[in-house]
């Protein structure tokens, strides 16, 4: 039986690709047999990343490009299309956040959110789409959104309506490109262990200089994800690389929550005796 979830000879971009969860997308798919060009607003992280792909034994490219400076991110697809002559999959998988109520946050803040979570994605599916239209083998588009696409988010309520806002264009781009047998999908994280949220935001992924959490923040966290324990970046990649193979052909407009059960549970968190509980907050007993 021949493995269906191979992507030989195929050509992915992944935006933000230097770190965290685009880094273990990038490197999933490089190990599924996908050349990929890894864009990165850090080169350093971009170099890196390209040089764990290549590990693997495929092509890899690296761009320094900022994502909310569209021209620069059209011309990296350019370059990837002039390297490769195809892209097949596209990962819109940058984006990023700060917490703050909506009436504390500036106008300016906002616009950045939109900008980088957003618009990133609708500039590069707009260049990427017609490369795959052309190569005319179909092709796989996966939008990294989060849970928070279908759920309230206190505090990061500009975050969230962009997330929603994916997830709203992830339906609309699965029905707009289905005659050229492209697939549009996201995929959604909760709690993973990425660079970024461990106080790694710049330069070389480094988990040595990473945040130590004491075992009681360990354990209140694990109790608030229903298999017990944060997720990593390279689950996500084994998500991409599945909505991107021929095991998902007959997949597209779906959001897959990749969050150890989180938004299934909705608010029921463990306590520390293991009962089921409705809980609003980390400091709870029982």
């Amino acid at each position: 039986m021949t493995d269906r979830t191979r992507l030989d000879g195929q050509t992915a971009f992944v935006t933000g690709g230097g770190g965290g969860i685009g880094r273990g997308i990038a490197l999933r798919l490089a190990e599924a047999g996908a050349n990929v060009a890894i864009l990165d607003i850090f080169l350093e992280r971009a170099e890196e990343a390209a040089e764990r792909v290549r590990e693997r034994g495929v092509k890899a490219l690296a761009l320094p490009a900022d994502v909310m400076d569209t021209d620069a991110l059209r011309a990296a697809i350019e370059a990837t299309d002039a390297a490769f002559g195809r892209i097949d999959i596209l990962v819109n998988n940058a984006g990023g956040v700060s917490g703050r109520p909506f009436l504390q946050q500036s106008e300016r803040s906002w616009r950045k959110h939109v900008d980088i979570n957003l618009i990133s994605m609708l500039a590069a599916t707009h260049a990427a789409a017609p490369i795959m239209i052309r190569g005319g083998a179909g092709g796989s588009i996966v939008n990294v959104a989060s849970i928070e696409a279908s759920r309230a988010a206190p505090n990061f309520a500009v975050y969230a309506a962009c997330k929603a806002g994916m997830l709203s264009f992830t339906k609309s781009m699965a029905l707009e490109l289905s005659e050229h047998k492209i697939r549009v999908n996201c995929i959604a994280p909760d709690h993973t262990v990425t660079p970024g949220n461990q106080g790694n935001r710049a330069g070389p992924v480094d988990p040595a200089t990473w945040k130590q959490h004491s075992a009681d923040e360990t354990d209140a966290m694990n109790r608030l994800i229903p298999l017990l324990r944060e997720g990593v970046d390279l689950e996500c990649g084994d998500a991409a690389v599945f909505l991107s193979s021929e095991m998902a052909s007959y997949i597209t407009g779906v959001l897959l929550p990749i969050d150890g059960g989180t938004h299934a549970a909705s608010g029921w968190v463990r306590g520390r005796n293991g009962k089921w509980t409705l809980n609003e907050g980390l400091n709870f007993g029982g």
